[in-house]
């Protein structure tokens, strides 16, 4: 784990995960509201039942993008949905733990954008819309947290051009991040290195082609990106 946390300290969060070819989760489903939303769907086709184990997604390599980036939408797309999210950043490898255990396994948490193009269906993994390049813009740094009750007590914001459009905090997950990397590994080793995403919140905000946007946790950590268009490249 202090092999890993000395890289970051000499590069960047993204340049580091890059380099060790980091695998990057992401779930959905895992705050209340959005459960709440999808509930009278879950009997019905396709899903015709209620996920019981969390519903996983992946982020290659290509979507990573640093602070400042210029985030390409891809075609003639015209918007993305900006999701504040927290990320686990896993220390050591991480097999079968209880949830007691799980934080220890982990190096710090670090603060994303998980950027999605709008779509309304979970059944099958949404691999255009999520995946597209610079996806996933990553703060710098790690952050340092000390026990459970730290991470759901974060609040993350969202600005599109400086003006607050989401705030939430992590204290209505359907998983706490112990619970999550809990329930992952008991089917799933992570490597140090790997992202775990803790999740994204009912109804993101959507970007627009020429919007700045910022996400931070006041006072921790921020990370920011400007939308272009693939059509005007």
């Amino acid at each position: 784990m202090s092999i890993l946390i000395n890289q970051i300290k000499q590069q960047s969060l993204p340049e580091v995960l890059r380099s060790i070819n980091s695998a990057v989760y992401g779930v959905v489903l895992n705050d209340q509201k959005s459960v709440a939303a999808m509930q009278s769907q879950f009997s019905s086709p396709p899903y015709k039942a209620s996920p019981i184990a969390p519903v996983l997604y992946i982020k290659p390599k290509n979507t990573f993008a640093q602070n400042n980036a210029q985030i390409t939408l891809p075609g003639d797309e015209s918007g993305v949905e900006v999701a504040a999210s927290l990320a686990l950043v896993i220390g050591q490898k991480t097999t079968a733990v209880s949830a007691d255990q799980a934080l220890a396994r982990i190096a710090g948490v670090a603060l994303v954008a998980d950027l999605s193009l709008p779509h309304a269906s979970y059944y099958r993994p949404a691999i255009r819309q999520k995946c597209f390049d610079g996806a996933l813009p990553i703060a710098d740094s790690l952050i340092n947290i000390d026990d459970a009750a730290a991470i759901s007590q974060l609040c993350l914001d969202t600005y599109i051009n400086n003006e607050l459009v989401k705030s939430h905090r992590l204290d209505n997950l359907v998983r706490s991040a112990e619970q999550l990397l809990a329930d992952v590994s008991a089917y799933m080793s992570l490597r140090p290195g790997d992202l775990l995403l803790l999740g994204i919140s009912y109804q993101a905000p959507l970007a627009k082609l020429g919007d700045k946007v910022k996400v931070s946790i006041a006072g921790q950590a921020e990370v920011s990106f400007t939308i272009n268009s693939g059509a005007q490249q």
